[in-house]
């Protein structure tokens, strides 16, 4: 092998609003140390890209759509929700990685994605002990739900917390003005499988305005009877409520309110539809009319609303996964680590992998009311700067303008593999 060795960066998982930026932060990193890393390749499909020999050259990128990434919500190299089993069960997988590191050159792995993510990376860091392949493996944080361990913060969170916040308190206001003769409950369904950062960022619109606003959170269980409880009570006083709901809400037999019997790729419970099963229980129990909404793929694709600490932190992030393969690390993620609340400052940490893969961060108990259906001001603290400033992108004709790359494909040198 060359001293100058190439690089493979991949998108995992779902994708948010700024995941893009740690695109820029990596591609335009390597660039600027061009004597010491070769060309980013670019996995297409995450992991899968790797599998298959579909390589993306971000050399043929321009300057200018490499920045513009930054402002381009989604994952523009495409994601997977794929993990790589142990090598104990797939070995073929490991080979088959190894063959393509080696057919081109690369010698450092760049994984941007969640906590199932930050375990495949884990498993391609180790291959230069079970394997005898050199590479240096660097997990690049990125989800939505705000769940790794040891970071302060997820990139992606924070501007999903925003979009959250804003349509609880739009949502609100159009409640109330509709409450006198027609919906009282407006029910609002977020992400948020087992952790209720999301759920918990609707809280966020009662900030500064008395606005009667009940969480119901993955880490609490639901009781019908409390809940209803509770609706009528702020009915009475306020003449309406909006209700944010996390998808991982469960009963006290542990099942979740929306499971389907389904599982995804990683193997995780498919969820979804728990606005429509709780606003039924509202209806039937009290006889309240109602609206309700899901904010799907919507809350982490709203770029246009995208916080600024947010994208600040997930474009340093992206460097920093970069440097810290340069400066010889393997096995670990960089992490944002808050040094004040007030004024807000954070830098940039250093986490190893073994520590963040698998593991969920939940909410903390003391950041949710005594009640269990709102926030405290200890989450208030930690939820406000994550949301703070606007980074709008470039607008044409009403419309934010993105930018879609057209992929430049490395010409394949090995046999084709089916995963």
């Amino acid at each position: 092998m060359s001293d100058k060795q190439n690089a493979f960066y991949a998108q995992s998982g779902g994708v948010t609003a700024v995941i893009n930026a740690s695109a820029a932060g990596v591609i335009e990193t390597a660039r600027a140390n061009g004597d010491k890393i070769g060309t980013v390749y670019a996995g297409r499909n995450g992991i899968i890209g790797a599998l298959t020999e579909d390589l993306v050259d971000t050399s043929a990128i321009s300057d200018a759509d490499v920045s513009a990434l930054r402002h381009t919500p989604s994952g523009a190299f495409g994601s997977c929700r794929f993990k790589l089993k142990s090598l104990e069960d797939n070995k073929r997988e490991y080979d088959r990685l190894i063959e393509v590191f080696k057919a081109h050159n690369i010698g450092y792995f760049f994984y941007n994605g969640g906590g199932d993510s930050a375990d495949t990376c884990l498993k391609v860091s180790q291959l230069s002990e079970t394997m005898g392949y050199p590479i240096k493996a660097i997990h690049v944080p990125k989800t939505v739900d705000n769940d790794l361990p040891i970071t302060d913060n997820c990139p992606g969170f924070g501007s999903v917390a925003k979009y959250i916040a804003v349509s609880t308190l739009e949502a609100s206001f159009d409640v109330a003005s509709m409450a006198k003769t027609s919906t009282k409950v407006f029910v609002l369904e977020v992400m948020g499988r087992h952790a209720g950062w999301i759920a918990a960022a609707g809280g966020m619109a009662s900030t500064d305005l008395d606005l009667p606003i009940l969480i119901l959170f993955p880490e609490i269980t639901f009781d019908r009877k409390v809940f209803m409880g509770k609706v009528a009570e702020k009915v009475e006083k306020y003449g309406y409520v909006s209700v944010v709901v996390s998808e991982g809400v469960q009963g006290d037999d542990g099942k979740f309110l929306a499971d389907q019997g389904l599982k995804d790729a990683f193997g995780h419970a498919q969820l979804g539809g728990v606005a429509p099963v709780v606003a039924n229980m509202i209806r039937e129990d009290l006889g309240l009319k109602y609206h309700w909404g899901v904010a799907d793929y919507l809350q982490r694709a709203a770029r246009h609303i995208a916080s600024k600490s947010d994208v600040e932190q997930a474009y340093a992030l992206g460097e920093a996964a970069v440097n810290y393969a340069l400066a010889g690390d393997n096995s670990v993620m960089p992490t944002v680590d808050r040094v004040s609340d007030n004024p807000y400052k954070w830098e940039i940490g250093k986490a190893s992998l073994d520590q963040v893969a698998n593991v969920e961060k939940m909410m903390p108990r003391d950041y949710i009311t005594e009640d269990g259906f709102g926030i405290t001001d200890a989450c208030r603290t930690y939820l406000g700067p994550l949301m703070e400033g606007e980074d709008y992108p470039p607008y044409k004709n009403g419309l934010p303008q993105y930018v879609m790359l057209d992929h430049k494909m490395v010409d394949k040198k090995l046999e084709p593999f089916e995963i």
